[in-house]
């Protein structure tokens, strides 16, 4: 009964983000088998702002009676509440608000737990926020309709180098107990290519599975298996705010589920099909491509030795010599461009946490400055996150990017030593303005404000806006704020190519 109800639900919402014509004979794939819904077909397509992406599973569909899909929570969450297969396996605002309409904001249940996305928890804006009628609804989920943002509660630790000097939060409720963080869900999908879980990396645990090089500070790691079973649970247990741990054989089927799955656009408006002309786009060449922690790192790759390369995506290298005319084949030609600029325009690197300073690499060994390009940072072959845990503050967080909808934290470093060796602020002591303290609220670290993972790249297209606190709308956003904070120069033709790179991964 479950899976029947899940399938109808599904079908339901599936049609109204699937258009009547968006199937036609020169687009991919056909939905023929949406009448089923006990699985969704491999390769199903989703529409976005330029195109298709679908879906593969290694296990030949998805399947929808999976543990993923099920109400193993008490508020009605399930995983697919925050990693819907259409919006690239996160939420984007259109479809939250296509949500909110229908279940006039949580309050109308639908079998598939969509709507439980509007739960106060951390769904909206403040735990504590007025959900009483539609509009206070609507103010209250505001951060999560207008740019897909979920609010993660977390505290400063009591053993922390820093305090939480000052707060303004615009919805009333941060303290150092629990800061509002707002952050955009990460996808469930293309984890092969993950050596960190979370933007701050909370759940990604010490270990033996694998090591960094002692150049690159030599801590070891636990195997990303464990860490995603681990928040399986965690999820369950604060987003669907389950009063009881799920049991070893839900967190497996969880993790069997998400890592079978592979995403990535195969439909672009302008080059049409990613994989035609011998490219190599679309999830199916993913499971193909090799992975493993350390693959090309900045100091060498872990397992070969071979020396990092910058040439970190090849998927449309058959798209660069194209010599037909068309439109076609100028916009492959484009995307082709677009890779060789993500991978070789050389930009300068500089005042980064965790790469030029406050770094776990061996003192001396990455200047304050150096020339570098998008793969320095975006290491992983045809992946783009980073191949190891080195989470990194290039200012995303910093008072100046701040919106009048974010809350601005002030941290102080404990600075002054007293007499029994405790260490507290005091006037002199370094503060810093974030909107979000990173992955300093998980180590207790100073030197850690501001820092968080990369992000794996594939499906870009389907899952705007960018950036762990969503603040760039798309693409051209994005690029924007390379050239503004690193003086990329990545203008005029040079931008929409690497646009049309972006999009087509």
């Amino acid at each position: 009964m479950r899976t029947s109800a899940t399938g109808i639900s599904l079908l339901l919402f599936l049609s109204s983000v699937v258009p009547v014509n968006s199937l036609a004979e020169d687009r991919p794939g056909g939905i023929s088998e949406l009448g089923q819904l006990r699985h969704l077909p491999n390769g199903l397509p989703f529409p976005n702002p330029s195109g298709f992406a679908s879906t593969f599973s290694t296990a030949g569909s998805v399947d929808l009676a999976n543990e993923f899909f099920q109400d193993l929570g008490a508020n009605g969450r399930r995983c697919v509440s925050c990693h819907v297969p259409s919006a690239g396996w996160t939420v984007v605002p259109s479809q939250v608000q296509a949500i909110f309409n229908r279940t006039q904001g949580g309050v109308i249940d639908d079998p598939l737990g969509l709507g439980a996305i509007f739960r106060t928890n951390d769904g909206s804006n403040s735990p504590t926020a007025d959900v009483s009628t539609l509009a206070a609804r609507r103010s209250a989920y505001s951060m999560v309709l207008t740019k897909g943002l979920i609010r993660v509660g977390i505290g400063v630790p009591v053993t922390a180098d820093f305090e939480l000097v000052a707060v303004d939060d615009p919805y009333g409720f941060a303290s150092a107990a629990e800061l509002s963080l707002f952050r955009r869900p990460l996808p469930t999908t293309n984890l092969q290519f993950l050596s960190t879980v979370m933007w701050d990396g909370r759940e990604t645990f010490g270990g033996t599975d694998h090591c960094n090089v002692a150049a690159e500070g030599g801590r070891c790691f636990a195997s990303i298996h464990f860490d995603l079973a681990d928040q399986s649970n965690g999820a369950t247990r604060g987003h669907a705010q389950a009063p009881n741990p799920i049991t070893n054989a839900q967190r497996e089927a969880i993790v069997a589920f998400e890592t079978a799955l592979a995403t990535a656009q195969v439909w672009d408006e302008g080059a049409k099909g990613l994989h035609a002309a011998d490219a190599k786009g679309g999830p199916e060449a993913i499971f193909d491509q090799v992975f493993y922690y350390g693959i090309n790192d900045n100091l060498g790759d872990y397992r070969t030795h071979t020396p990092f390369t910058s040439n970190v995506f090849n998927i449309f290298d058959a798209w660069r010599d194209l010599q037909a005319g068309g439109s076609t084949n100028e916009a492959r030609r484009a995307v082709a461009r677009g890779q060789a600029i993500f991978n070789s325009k050389t930009f300068t690197i500089s005042g980064v946490g965790g790469l030029n300073f406050d770094s776990p690499f061996d003192p001396g060994l990455i200047p304050p400055s150096f020339p570098g390009t998008c793969t320095t940072c975006h290491d992983a072959p045809n992946g783009g996150n980073h191949s190891i845990v080195a989470p990194l503050n290039i200012g995303l967080a910093d008072k100046s990017r701040r919106t009048p909808d974010m809350p601005l934290y002030t941290l102080q470093q404990k600075c002054v030593t007293l007499g029994d060796g405790t260490k507290v602020v005091g006037p002199s002591c370094p503060v810093q303005h974030v909107t979000d303290p990173g992955r300093a609220l998980i180590s207790g670290s100073y030197a850690d404000i501001g820092k968080f993972k990369g992000p794996i790249l594939r499906g870009l297209a389907a899952r705007a806006p960018y950036f762990h606190n969503g603040s760039a709308a798309d693409l051209g956003a994005v690029i924007d704020f390379y050239n503004e904070r690193f003086g990329a120069g990545i203008v005029g033709r040079d931008r929409e190519d690497l646009i049309a790179f972006l999009r087509a991964l």
